[in-house]
């Protein structure tokens, strides 16, 4: 896989998702920036947890659907592998203001 197609795929690239789908049926937005990125504007009911906290809150997504999201996409790529390799379903959503804007 080339660098351009490991960004795309970081960033939530390949299949397309269908987030409003998914934030209609009960799917969780986690937000991994920082807490003052997170002040700043933020998803609507999404939960702050900043990236490097996140393994140890890992229980509390068991069963459930994630959408992440950070500012650019890169943060919540990674987060997404993070669930994912705990058996949590999960979905990267890029940047915060694109899943803002479905929870209208």
């Amino acid at each position: 896989m080339g660098i351009f197609s490991s960004i795309k795929k970081a960033l939530g690239g390949g299949a397309p998702q269908d987030f409003k789908q998914l934030l209609d049926d009960g799917a969780l937005v986690v937000d991994v920036r920082t807490p003052g990125e997170f002040k700043s504007g933020h998803v609507k009911g999404s939960i702050n947890i900043s990236l490097g906290d996140l393994n140890k809150k890992m229980g509390q997504f068991k069963g459930k659907t994630v959408i992440t999201v950070c500012a650019s996409g890169m943060r919540s790529g990674q987060a997404k592998g993070m669930l994912l390799k705990n058996g949590v379903t999960a979905h990267n959503g890029g940047p915060w203001g694109r899943i803002a804007k479905l929870k209208n």
